[in-house]
This record gives structure tokens, C-alpha cells and sequence, in this order.
């Protein structure tokens, strides 16, 4: 089984410090809890893939439950999504993947996600549209878009015109972002932004490998601040008398 792909939540956003000084943003991505729920081959269904699910889902109906049970899980995972596999030997229903084996420090992923809604939005904000003069008796023409067609010829609006619309809730891949550490209850820290809210649905895939790997920067005992001590108190103090003195 060589699976290159894993559903997670997006948890939270915060920045870090790389060993070399440069500060980046990070997103936590929780991949820990996909089992697989349904295993699909060449043979039956025409290619090899995983059915994956992820998370805990306590008012399912009772189609996708049943689904569940044959898997053999006692609860029905409130995510599903199917992930392409070169061969699905060795894959056992109703096992937990690990993250290990598909993940690692200074990997290359893609994310897919849903990126936020943001409602109905006008041409400047959705496209990015200059908006007309604001002097010359253009007293509501700022962010108005324009003509939005020629005259009698063609006579209509071109399919695919940019107007105002619902902005938002749209299927967002963002490609090459690095895999800065994997922690040990199987949360991803990966260098950048990615879309969707928290706790949404995305899926991570790897791509490859980073050339220029950067490991996280961690404090440990050599460069902890020294402690304070009765020494250190004592010094203090001295020099505050002496400052006094003067």
C-alpha cells in the first residue's frame, strides 16, 4: 500500500522560528484518526483506492452507519473522501493509518480545502476592479462595474463576464508548501496558509521532497536563559548600592 494523500482539520495558525533566524507562519493541520472505511480494486471497481474517514459523526443516518459497521468501526466518522492508491496490498478494513508512513519532516504537499464564504460581494472586491472616476459628476460610479457588454452586436452579456456574485466557498488547492514537523499526536505544522475555517476539512497530499529543508527551531537546555540564583540576586543588589552611592 503506497498512500500519499491523508484528510485532516484545519486547527490553528501561529508562527515559528526556523534554525537559520527566519520567522514563518505556520497552520496545524490534524491528521491523526483516518481509518480506512472502504478499499476499492482494480479487479472490482476498475482502480485501486482508499476510502478514508476521519473524525466522529453522532447523528449520521443510517446508511452511511451501516457502511460504517461493515468496516467494523464502533463510530461513524463524520469525514469521508476518497484517496487514489498504486496498490491497496497490505490495506486491512477498518485500520488506522500511519501517519509516519506517509508523512515526514521537509516533505512537499499539496492542500485542498474550502476556502471561507465570504457572502455577495461587488466587482471590486471579487475581481478587483478599479471602479470608476470619483469627480466629473461621478457621484455613484466608484464601485460600479462598467459596461458590462457591446450594442446590438452581439446583443448579449459573453458567458463568464466578471460581475458582482457570491464570493467564496470555492475548492482552493494551494501547491508546494513544506511539512515543517509531524509531533507525536499526529497534528501537521506546515509552513504557510492554507484555505478553509477551523476545524474544516482539507486534504494533504504529498508531492515530493524539499531541497532547501529548514528544521524548526526548538529551545533546549544549551540555550535556555540562565537561571536565577542567590548569586545572581546578591549581584544585583550590589550593583544598585553602588548606583545609589554614585
Amino acid at each position: 500500500m503506497n498512500l500519499t494523500a491523508l484528510i485532516g482539520t484545519k486547527k490553528y495558525q501561529k508562527q515559528g522560528f526556523l534554525q537559520d533566524g527566519k520567522r514563518v507562519p505556520l497552520t496545524a493541520v490534524n491528521v491523526m484518526g483516518n481509518v480506512i472505511t472502504h478499499i476499492k480494486t482494480q479487479d472490482k471497481e476498475g482502480y485501486n483506492a482508499l476510502q478514508l474517514g476521519l473524525g466522529i459523526n453522532r447523528k449520521a443516518r443510517k446508511s452511511i452507519a451501516n457502511h460504517s459497521k461493515k468496516a467494523g468501526l464502533e463510530n461513524t466518522p463524520r469525514f469521508f473522501k476518497e484517496i487514489k492508491a498504486d496498490s491497496t496490498e497490505g490495506a486491512i478494513l477498518g485500520s488506522q493509518i500511519n501517519i509516519s508512513e506517509v508523512f515526514a519532516p521537509g516533505d512537499t504537499v499539496d492542500v485542498t480545502g474550502i476556502s471561507k464564504g465570504k457572502g455577495w460581494a461587488g466587482v471590486v472586491k471579487r475581481w478587483g476592479f478599479h471602479g470608476g472616476p470619483r469627480t466629473h459628476g461621478q457621484s455613484d460610479r466608484e464601485r460600479a462595474p462598467g459596461s458590462i457588454g457591446q450594442t446590438t452586436t452581439p446583443g448579449r452579456v459573453y458567458r463568464g463576464k466578471k460581475m458582482a456574485g457570491r464570493m467564496g466557498s470555492d475548492t482552493v488547492t494551494v501547491k508546494n508548501l513544506e511539512v515543517i514537523e509531524v509531533t507525536d499526536d499526529g497534528v501537521l505544522l506546515i509552513k504557510g496558509l492554507i484555505p478553509g475555517n477551523v476545524n474544516g476539512l482539507v486534504i494533504v497530499k504529498k508531492t515530493g521532497t524539499s531541497k532547501k529543508f529548514v528544521p524548526l527551531y526548538k529551545e533546549t537546555a544549551e540555550n535556555e536563559k540562565p537561571a536565577i540564583t542567590e548569586n545572581t540576586e546578591k549581584s544585583t543588589e550590589a550593583q544598585k548600592e553602588e548606583h545609589a552611592a554614585k
